[in-house]
C-alpha cells in the first residue's frame, strides 16, 4: 500500500495543473472534493494496517546453491539435506590462478624441467645426463596455472570442509593435469591429499619459480589426519601417510643387470608423522617427527627375493620472524635417514652398501629467505637453500650427492589481484665423485589470481 503523503502529493499536482484552465470556484470545488478522496483514502489505508498480524513474518531462507550448474535436488537424509538443518546454508568457492612464465636459460638443463629449475635436472656429464645439449634457451609456460573448489557444507555434526585444486605442471614437460589436493575435514579429522604434515608450507619463499628451494620439505600426500589441539596459537596434529621408497640400485645394476632391474619400492606401513606448532605475533615456530619403514623388493623372482626393510627417521624445525614492519625471515632445517622422498629436490631413500645390500641413506636439508616490502606495491624475496645426501658405497660415481639453490627477485603488484615481476636463480648439481654442473636463469612471470 502507497503511503499517506502520495496521495497528498497527488492531489496537489492534481490542481497545480488545473491552476492555469480554472476559475476559483471550480479550483475550490476541485480541491474540496480532493481533500474528501485523501481522506476517505486514509480511512481505508488505516482499516487495511489494522488487518496485518502484529508480528513480523520469518524471512525466507535462500535456496542452497548447487556445485555444478543443473544439479539435482538434494535428497532427503543426505550429507547436504543435514546441512540445511543447521544455522547457514552450504556454499562454494571457486578460486585458482592464470600465470605466464616467460624463461631464459642461460645454461643446460633437463628439457622435461625447463619451465623450473631443479638442481637435481642440471647435467653434468654430457653426454649422458638428462637435459645435454647447447647452452641457451627460451621457455614460455602457462604450467603454474591452477584451479580450485572450496566447499563448506554445514551437518549436525559440525561443517564438512573440502578443496579439490590442480594445476597444469605435468611432470614429463608437457601441459598435463597435476592434482594438487583432494581433501575433506570435519572438526578435528580430515582425510585425502594435500600438504604433508611433515611440510610447512608457510615457509615457502615469495617466489614465482615454481618448484622452489631443494632443502626444503615439500611434498603433497595422501592421509589421514587428526588435529587434537588447534587453538590459542598451538597446534598438534598427528598422521599417517602413504609412503614411497625412492630408491637406487647403484652398482647392483653392474653387478647383475637383471637383478637391478627388478629391484622396486616395497612398502608395508603407512607413515607416522607428528607436528607441534607455536604462533605468536611475531611469527611461528613448527616442529614435526616422522617414523617410517621403507624397504626393497625383486619383482622379477616368484617369492620377491631378495626383499629388505629398514627403519627411517627425521625431525624438521621450521618458522617464520617478523621483522620490523614488511620484513620477513623464512627458515628450516631439516635432518634424518631415508626422507628424501620428502624433499624439495634430489636423493634418494635406499640405496645399496658396499655388500651391495639395502642401506637407508641421511639427508640434511635447511632454506633461509629474507622477504622485504619495498612499498604497498613492490616486494623482494632473496635467499638460499641446500640438500645435501652421504652417500653410500655402493652407489654409483654419478649418483646425487648436493643440490643448492638461490634467487632474488623484484615483483610488482598491479592491482590486488594482479602481480608481475623479474626473478634471478641459480642452481647447482653435484655428484657423489664430486664433479658439479650449474646453471642460472631469469624468469619474468605475470599472475592473476581470483
Amino acid at each position: 500500500m502507497a503511503p499517506r503523503w502520495a496521495f497528498a502529493v497527488a492531489a496537489l499536482v492534481i490542481c497545480t495543473g488545473a491552476h492555469a484552465q480554472s476559475t476559483p470556484q471550480e479550483l475550490k470545488a476541485a480541491l474540496d472534493q480532493a481533500m474528501r478522496t485523501i481522506q476517505d483514502l486514509q480511512a481505508r489505508v488505516k482499516a487495511l494496517e489494522d488487518q496485518q498480524p502484529k508480528t513480523a513474518a520469518a524471512p525466507v531462507a535462500p535456496a542452497a546453491s548447487a556445485a555444478v550448474a543443473g544439479a539435482p535436488a538434494v535428497a532427503p537424509g543426505s550429507v547436504a539435506d543435514e546441512g540445511a538443518k543447521e544455522p547457514g546454508q552450504a556454499r562454494v568457492e571457486i578460486y585458482g590462478q592464470a600465470m605466464a612464465d616467460a624463461i631464459y636459460d642461460f645454461k643446460k638443463v633437463n628439457p622435461e624441467w625447463a619451465a623450473t629449475l631443479r638442481p637435481s635436472q642440471i647435467p653434468i656429464v654430457c653426454p649422458g645426463s638428462p637435459g645435454c645439449g647447447k647452452n641457451e634457451s627460451f621457455t614460455f609456460s602457462i604450467r603454474q596455472s591452477s584451479l580450485g573448489v572450496r566447499a563448506f557444507i554445514p551437518t549436525s555434526m559440525g561443517v564438512i570442509k573440502t578443496d579439490l585444486a590442480f594445476d597444469l605442471f605435468g611432470s614429463d614437460g608437457g601441459t598435463n593435469v597435476h592434482w594438487l589436493r583432494a581433501w575433506a575435514e570435519l572438526g578435528r579429522f580430515g582425510v585425502g591429499q594435500t600438504d604433508s604434515n611433515f611440510m610447512d608450507s608457510s615457509v615457502f619463499p615469495n617466489t614465482i619459480d615454481y618448484w622452489g628451494p631443494p632443502g626444503m620439505v615439500f611434498v603433497r600426500n595422501p592421509q589421514l589426519r587428526v588435529t587434537p589441539v588447534n587453538g590459542d596459537g598451538i597446534a598438534v596434529a598427528i598422521s599417517l601417510e602413504a609412503p614411497n621408497s625412492a630408491i637406487d640400485t647403484g652398482k647392483l645394476t653392474q653387478f647383475d643387470p637383471v637383478l637391478g632391474a627388478g629391484i622396486a619400492s616395497r612398502n608395508r606401513l603407512p607413515d607416522l608423522i607428528a607436528s607441534f606448532t607455536y604462533e605468536r605475533d611475531w611469527g611461528h615456530v613448527r616442529a614435526a617427527g616422522i617414523l617410517r619403514q621403507v624397504g626393497v623388493h625383486n619383482t622379477a623372482s616368484a617369492d620377491g627375493e631378495p626383499s629388505s626393510q629398514k627403519p627411517g627417521y627425521g625431525l624438521n624445525v621450521s618458522g617464520t620472524w617478523k621483522v620490523f614492519s614488511k620484513e620477513q625471515v623464512n627458515w628450516q632445517v631439516v635432518g634424518g635417514k631415508a626422507i628424501a622422498s620428502y624433499m624439495n629436490d634430489g636423493g634418494v631413500d635406499l640405496a645399496p652398501n658396499a655388500s651391495l645390500r639395502a642401506e637407508t641413506v641421511s639427508t640434511v636439508g635447511w632454506l633461509a629467505y629474507y622477504n622485504h616490502a619495498w612499498s604497498d606495491k613492490w616486494t623482494s624475496a632473496i635467499g638460499y637453500s641446500e640438500h645435501k645426501q652421504s652417500n653410500t658405497d655402493g652407489q654409483l660415481a654419478t649418483a646425487f650427492r648436493r643440490g643448492t639453490y638461490a634467487s632474488v627477485n623484484a615483483l610488482y603488484a598491479l592491482t590486488k589481484n594482479v602481480t608481475s615481476g623479474v626473478e634471478y636463480i641459480w642452481g647447482k648439481n653435484e655428484s657423489k665423485d664430486g664433479q658439479s654442473a650449474t646453471d642460472y636463469r631469469l624468469q619474468w612471470s605475470t599472475r592473476v589470481s581470483f
